[in-house]
């Protein structure tokens, strides 16, 4: 696994967080550790309960030390063989006695593509100056630490 620091690649406002990652894994590798929630749940540490369906929402309980108590939602969005697969959540949501429903969600996007040596993964989740100014940035600080991390789970997880 190659995890690059920022580089002009890699792309950073207050409404995007872009990640940048070559997997040495063949591309139908990191497509079905994506694409199957029962894999992407081993990486992610979530149990989904389900399959990955576009136009459908699916939960799970997360499995992350300390916020076993959160259930996520995604709703899958798009699904193109091998090559891009995204959904739309509630990023950061992680206060148990709050609703989120009524917030907007930031849409999260992988895309696929060959490179020597392996896939070149992209990784964007946008959509973050629609979330509420109060947790606006601690959400953006949040998920862009936890999509660096989550990079690293991945890359174990397929190479």
């Amino acid at each position: 696994m190659a995890v690059k620091t920022p580089t002009p690649n890699d792309t950073m406002t207050t409404d995007r967080i872009e990640k940048r990652v070559v997997l040495r894994a063949p591309r139908t590798r990191v497509w079905r550790a994506l694409s199957n929630a029962q894999e992407f749940g081993t990486w992610f540490r979530v149990k989904l309960e389900g399959a990955f369906t576009a136009g459908k929402p699916i939960r799970g309980r997360m499995a992350i030390p300390g916020y076993e108590h959160l259930t996520i939602e995604l709703l899958i969005e798009h699904i193109d063989p091998e090559r891009y697969f995204s959904y739309r959540w509630h990023p950061y949501a992680i206060d148990p006695t709050v609703d989120y429903s009524a917030e907007p969600t930031t849409l999260v996007e992988f895309t696929l593509a060959d490179v020597d040596g392996g896939t070149e993964l992209t990784i964007v989740e946008s959509g973050f100056d629609r979330i509420p100014l109060a947790r606006r940035a601690e959400a953006f600080r949040m998920n862009d630490n936890g999509w660096t991390g989550q990079i690293k789970h991945l890359a174990k997880y397929v190479e």
